[in-house]
């Protein structure tokens, strides 16, 4: 059974950096991608980022490109969502999450290409 643990996150104002951190635990493949998701109160969970486990693909929403990068530990099976430049906009909760198999490219944004899911953590950009 996978099961993913998140820690990090807070409180941080605009223009500050935060990271979060995914460990995946049960996980026996090595293909598969990893995503981050968010969703804010009274809005629909949005995708954010994703990574394949083997570093060849990568993706990222357009309103956190060039802000927002996904690192990853395979050693440690861990995967990062490193936050710069952070705006009101981004506070929301923040879910890592573990694809279904080994997802195409263009599904890697899409909600139901993942199972299953972190408990989410809450990120807070205000001054």
């Amino acid at each position: 059974q996978v099961l993913l643990a998140q820690s990090g996150g807070g409180l941080v104002q605009p223009g500050g950096s935060l990271r979060v951190a995914c460990e995946v635990s049960g996980r026996t493949s090595a293909d598969g991608a990893m995503g981050w998701f968010r969703q804010a109160p009274g809005k629909e969970r949005e995708f954010v980022a994703a990574v394949s486990w083997n570093g060849a693909r990568t993706r990222y929403a357009p309103s956190v490109r060039g802000r927002f990068t996904i690192p990853r530990d395979n050693a440690k099976k861990s995967v990062f969502l490193q936050m710069n430049q952070l705006k009101p906009e981004d506070t929301a909760v923040y879910y890592c999450a573990s694809s279904r198999g080994n997802p195409i490219f263009s599904s890697l944004d899409k909600v139901e290409t993942y199972d299953p899911w972190g408990p989410g953590t809450q990120v807070t950009v205000s001054s």
